[in-house]
């Protein structure tokens, strides 16, 4: 049945056409901010666990700062540490070649002074962002004996999330300590023949004469200064060790975050050739349904013919 009211080719010819102009807006859109999934009306699911990545990721890239920031951290402590282990090993040949008779310890204790003041510069001047963890105070209230790295973040599958921390011991690696005395360095120890109290950092030879007693504290003063030096060595390879780790920690954080950006990618971002080969069919599909449409509507043209003379 022909009608003038309702033209169902045209109906139907129009219903394809607009089917087409919606599919190809989103083509054009996908083609235009390159995601597949922009909203979460595009699909929820997939754009909430995007969203979810991608706001771990950002939690990722702080994790990284923070590493970077320890590891700087760790590096000024293990550097100077390196620097220090070299100036007590040249107090202890002063020492070793003061043992022999004849020599001028006063002017050896020159020398000795001159170290020792350069191992107090060393401490003073390891800091890093307001830590310092070579020249300490202990009895600071914000003093603590360890020191916390942010070194991850973690979510559970039940969506709680966890921060990872690396944990660093700098009682032991401590030089100087203004409270008590206690680092490598200002330790006191006191001489059995002569009762001098003594540090690495205080030590005096310049008044020790030849005599047997004298020699004897002389040789105390070696071995305690041989102690320090290996207790700062074992402090030096446990930074190192802490530095190794967090080197480690930052090269898996940075992968981590590939991995979860090209996971987020999989999930939500758009196929170019696909939506660009699917750009151009949709494109010949719309010139088609208008020429449908025209077709559809110049059909009814006919029925004009009928009245006519």
């Amino acid at each position: 049945m022909t009608s003038i009211l309702t033209n169902a080719s045209a109906m139907t010819a129009l219903r394809s056409l607009q089917t087409t102009n919606k599919a190809l807006e989103q083509a054009q859109a996908r083609i235009s901010t390159g995601y597949r999934v922009a909203g979460a009306s595009d699909n929820a699911a997939y754009w909430s666990i995007a969203t979810t990545m991608r706001s771990d990721n950002k939690a990722l890239l702080t994790v990284q700062d923070a590493l970077g920031l320890g590891a700087s951290k760790i590096d000024i402590a293990y550097t100077a540490t390196n620097s220090a282990i070299d100036v007590v090993d040249e107090i202890k040949s002063k020492l070793v070649a003061a043992r022999e008779p004849g020599v001028d310890r006063a002017k050896v204790q020159a020398e000795i002074s001159q170290l020792q003041q350069q191992l107090i510069n060393i401490g003073a001047s390891a800091s890093f962002s307001g830590e310092n963890w070579l020249s300490v105070d202990s009895a600071s209230p914000d003093y603590s004996t360890t020191k916390s790295i942010v070194a991850s973040f973690a979510r559970a599958s039940d969506g709680t999330v966890s921060i990872g921390t690396i944990t660093i011991d700098v009682d032991s690696s401590k030089l100087f300590d203004a409270n008590g005395q206690t680092g490598i360095l200002d330790t006191t120890s006191t001489t059995t023949n002569g009762g001098v109290v003594y540090s690495v950092s205080t030590l005096n030879i310049s008044t020790l004469s030849s005599s047997a007693n004298d020699l004897a504290d002389l040789d105390e003063m070696i071995r305690t200064v041989d102690a320090a030096l290996q207790a700062m060595t074992n402090a030096a390879s446990d930074l190192g060790a802490a530095k190794k780790r967090i080197g480690l920690q930052v090269e898996f954080v940075d992968n981590l975050m590939d991995a979860i950006e090209r996971g987020v990618g999989a999930l939500v971002d758009a196929d170019m050739n696909e939506e660009s080969t699917r750009l151009q069919a949709l494109q010949v599909q719309q010139q088609l349904g208008i020429q449908g449409l025209s077709i559809a509507n110049a059909s009814v043209q006919g029925i004009l013919s009928l009245f006519q003379n």
